[in-house]
């Protein structure tokens, strides 16, 4: 299927000073297939039978064929950012902004969309009390808590109780009591709205994520560790293997026939499980979650992938993906940037901090660092030592040592590093939000703009020739920036890139990714439909 926007990258290509070039490059072809989320966690079937899913990063609600696996978006930006989803007893939908703190109501689909709850950061999972009309909410990782919420938003939130463990995806039980994973503890609980009081009625889970009932009284739940779906006999605690899936699971619903949907975050898939037979059937599903940073290998064979909710290579001959690392299922941490050492990958988490290094021989991992200020980017110098952009300070920090525990500031006083790369002349070159891109040197830290004014510039990668290629985000664009003199000249445009960020996430959102190979084809990741591109040379 050739994408929609080829006509546009087909145009002869222009340069910013007006004076025609000749065409370079053929239209953009997919190298891995689009998908219709960026992350699919919460999940609900509402009264109408509706099944709805939930997209923190795609910042929005989607309404999903159980059929077909048609996907329609449902309530968008910026408003529509859901970890949850929850129907109330008058067909009201309420939902959690994970970002942004809050907890959304909208009464019907023609009401107005109501925020209720704020200040709340993690706004996880929530849930209706059937028989009385009141809502639960918890925060899980930006904090842990579990609130009642006055759904007319008049009232302050009522703490229930703190400290819990992660009270992940959960439901209100027949009895009023709260049933739902510990996701720090490998527990399955109850808790008391009234008091707090916590009981427990399974353990032994990697990482339990959620828990529903079906109509007839009967409790499931997520092993997102392990990928599987368990059946809980309330009485004893004994739990029942149902179905086999992959890790990164992350929610489920059940509707009034007692068909169960899961979520997984990984492959922006949902699957229906028949729970008397274990079958499942994918509903719709991808092979890349929210594609961001991309490396490719020195013989051109695999491109490395950021995938946020996974680290994965790609095959650049067939297109077909491997999985390196899956959220949850591993020890990865929602890679957004990967650079590329000489025996080492180095993937950086702006979310969590984090500075990940893993062998490129076997993948296991070498470091695992934390408490960076929302790291962008890294790269390797020549003796070793590792160089990461912090987006929150505006600095590049040197990590030395043998458990890089030495940290030295190399540069400071930059706007908004995103993504960072080795020159062939052993420089460090990176792209900043305020439009700039940039060379540093790795040994004195002197800093040049070699060019500004550009519109968001994200992705960077370095040509055979010496000159760079920018993913100019805002523009919908590729660039082609000479290093000598600044000049530009617009590659391809219209692309599939420049998705606005959510509440709470950096202004870059989801950066888009760029590599080129040895034959001058340039590959770049897509934040609008979650593809793989390849521009081959004309």
């Amino acid at each position: 299927m050739k994408p929609p926007f080829q006509a546009a990258a087909l145009a002869a290509l222009v340069s910013l000073s007006g004076a025609s070039m000749a065409i370079e490059y053929q239209a953009p072809e997919a190298l891995v297939a689009p998908s219709a989320f960026k992350g699919v966690h919460g999940l609900a079937v509402d009264q109408q039978g509706r099944l709805l899913a939930g997209s923190v990063v795609g910042n929005s609600i989607y309404q999903v064929d159980i059929d077909s696996g048609e996907v329609t978006t449902f309530i968008g930006p910026d408003q529509g950012q859901a970890d949850d989803i929850a129907i109330g007893p008058r067909g009201e939908m309420a939902w959690t902004g994970f970002y942004a703190g809050q907890l959304l109501i909208r009464d019907n689909d023609d009401a107005p969309i109501r925020v209720v709850a704020t200040g709340l950061p993690g706004m996880n999972s929530l849930d209706f009390n059937d028989e009385t009309g009141q809502l639960y909410a918890s925060q899980v990782f930006l904090g842990d808590a579990l609130w009642e919420i006055d759904p007319a938003g008049k009232q302050e939130p009522r703490l229930i109780a703190k400290d819990l463990g992660g009270f992940n995806g959960f439901e209100v039980g027949e009895d009023g009591w709260l049933y739902g994973p510990l996701w720090f503890k490998g527990e399955v609980v109850r808790i008391n709205p009234a008091d707090g009081k916590v009981e427990t009625l399974a353990t032994g889970f990697g990482t339990p994520a959620a828990a529903n009932f079906d109509s007839k009284g009967n409790l499931y739940a997520l092993d997102t560790l392990k990928g599987l779906l368990k059946r809980i006999d309330l009485a004893s605690g004994e739990t029942t293997d149902i179905a086999q899936l992959d890790s990164s699971l992350d929610n489920l619903a059940i509707d009034s026939q007692d068909r169960i949907f899961v979520s997984n975050m990984a492959d922006n898939s949902i699957q229906e499980v028949n729970p008397e037979t274990g079958k499942v059937r994918l509903i719709t599903g991808g092979e890349l979650a929210v594609p961001a940073g991309i490396a490719l290998s020195e013989d051109g064979k695999t491109l490395y992938v950021a995938d946020v909710f996974a680290f994965r290579g790609v095959d650049t001959a067939s297109g077909e993906v491997t999985d390196l690392r899956r959220a949850h299922g591993s020890d990865v941490e929602y890679p957004i940037s990967v650079g590329l050492g000489k025996e080492r990958l180095l993937l950086t988490s702006f979310s969590t901090g984090t500075l990940q290094v893993i062998s490129r021989s076997d993948h296991s991992t070498l470091h695992l660092l934390h408490g960076l200020n929302a790291p962008s980017g890294a790269v390797e110098l020549d003796n070793g030592d590792i160089v990461v952009s912090e987006m929150g300070s505006g600095t590049l920090l040197r990590l030395s040592g043998n458990k890089l525990e030495q940290r030295e500031e190399l540069a400071t006083g930059l706007q908004g590093p995103v993504q960072m790369i080795r020159g062939r002349d052993g420089n460090i070159y990176l792209t900043e939000m305020a439009g700039f891109l940039t060379r540093i040197n790795p040994g004195n830290g002197k800093t040049e703009r070699l060019a500004e004014g550009l519109q968001l510039p994200e992705g960077l990668a370095e040509t055979a020739a010496g000159q760079f290629i920018v993913a100019e985000s805002a523009g919908k664009r590729l660039l082609r920036i000479d290093p000598a003199n600044g000049q530009q000249s617009v590659i391809a445009s219209d692309l599939p890139i420049g998705l606005p960020a959510g509440p709470g996430m950096p202004p870059t959102g989801i950066p888009t990714g760029v590599a080129v190979a040895t034959d001058g084809s340039i590959y770049f990741s897509s934040d609008i439909d979650n593809g793989l591109y390849r521009l081959a040379p004309q």
